[in-house]
């Protein structure tokens, strides 16, 4: 039997070859154009990222310098604000003072009308029971200078010295004063201590000062710049004048100037100087007592005048009950 021929090799194994090397090569092609192409586009992304980076921080920084500039403004404004909320509130309260003194004034105006006209017509009653009780030749004698009595040989001046009095009410207290000495042309002693019993001249503490016209400049001189502590409350004064200046036979009369009270009790002050000053047997006290106010509350608000109406409450009982007289002045300014 004869042998099969055997057949050719098929094509199949040079085709499978071709392809093979055909896809290493697209292997190694794509290879090449990636190790070639990344690197650039790797370096030129970075670059391009920091210059951003750059830009964006000089921003940054440009901002934040920005800020300070802005926020050091914002705190000068803020400064300047309340500065002028500060004056706004001060001259509010300046016109509400001015708005309430000017009520207080026109009352007072008032009421001193009608105080007038009562006066008057009390004095023309007055004058005609005295023309029917004593006749129409009495001729009056008295020792009265505007209500107040002027008959003693020797004053003593009881000043408050507080810096509300110092501040607002020492040039007219100085022209009162004034006033005071000139209806008193001449006296035997004078003496100033201030409301805590303080003396202006400390070589006469105890004794009176002599009475001559160089004496009196010096008073006036020294009281101009006399500002020395107190409490506001005329006690202690009126009980060191009376204890250390009163002796039998000399007829003393102590000036009360002040313009207000800040004691606790009216009643209690009144009860101390009533021991002190007692009565003599004539039913005289040992000194006489009289007082001037000044109205320097009217400059604060109604609600802080209190102590001001206590002095003038104090020192009408005070001086009536002493054998003086008050008087309440109407202004506070000379």
């Amino acid at each position: 039997m004869a042998r099969r021929k055997s057949r050719a090799p098929a094509e199949f194994s040079l085709s499978f070859l071709d392809v093979i090397c055909c896809g290493f090569g697209a292997i190694i092609l794509l290879l090449m154009i990636t190790k070639t192409v990344q690197p650039q586009i790797i370096e030129a992304s970075t670059v391009n990222l920091e210059g951003l980076v750059a830009d964006l921080q000089e921003q940054v920084f440009e901002i934040r310098g920005e800020t300070r500039v802005l926020n050091r403004d914002l705190n000068a404004r803020q400064e300047q604000l309340s500065e002028y909320e500060e004056k706004i509130a001060i001259l509010q309260g300046q016109l509400a003072s001015a708005r309430s003194r000017h009520d207080s004034i026109q009352v007072q105006d008032n009421t001193n009308d009608v105080v007038t006209e009562q006066l008057a017509i009390a004095r023309q009653k007055l004058t005609a029971e005295q023309k029917r009780l004593l006749g129409a030749q009495y001729q009056p004698r008295n020792n009265l200078i505007g209500g107040i009595p002027v008959d003693s040989e020797y004053i003593i001046f009881v000043i408050d010295t507080s810096g509300s009095m110092f501040s607002y009410a020492w040039e007219r207290m100085l022209q009162e004063l004034q006033a005071t000495l000139s209806i008193y042309p001449e006296v035997k002693g004078i003496q100033v201590l201030n409301d805590m019993g303080n003396y202006m001249f400390s070589r006469y503490r105890g004794e009176w000062i002599p009475d001559t016209p160089g004496r009196r400049k010096v008073i006036m001189q020294n009281l101009r710049n006399w500002n020395v502590f107190s409490n506001s409350s005329p006690v202690e004064g009126i009980t060191a004048a009376i204890r250390t200046f009163h002796k039998p036979g000399q007829k003393i009369s102590i000036y009360v100037f002040g313009d207000e009270f800040t004691g606790e009790s009216i009643a209690q002050v009144i009860d101390t100087v009533d021991r002190i000053n007692q009565t003599d047997a004539a039913g005289n006290r040992l000194v006489r007592i009289n007082a001037v106010g000044f109205p320097v509350q009217f400059i604060r608000a109604p609600h802080l005048q209190g102590t001001g109406i206590r002095f003038a409450t104090l020192m009408r009982e005070l001086t009536y009950r002493n054998g003086g007289t008050f008087v309440g002045l109407n202004d506070f300014r000379p």
